[in-house]
């Protein structure tokens, strides 16, 4: 993984569970704008979750961070 996708991934997972509590769930989308600005590393996201480690379509913020901070 990239280290501007770590640190994306980082970045958006504190927000949410400060702003929503632990329990927040999220997609690959949330790290993205509602356009497509940056389709190399939405295809690095996308692979990571979905070929990498078979997540489903919402997990869990922290488990999100957790598997990125390996």
């Amino acid at each position: 993984m990239s280290p501007e996708l770590k640190i994306k991934i980082i970045e958006v997972c504190n927000t949410k569970i400060a702003q929503k509590g632990e329990n927040v769930g999220l997609s690959f989308y949330a790290f993205f704008a509602n356009r497509n600005d940056n389709p190399k590393l939405l295809m690095e996201a996308a692979t990571w979750w979905i070929e990498t480690h078979q997540l489903d379509h919402f997990e869990k913020a922290v488990k999100i961070k957790s598997l990125v901070s390996l």
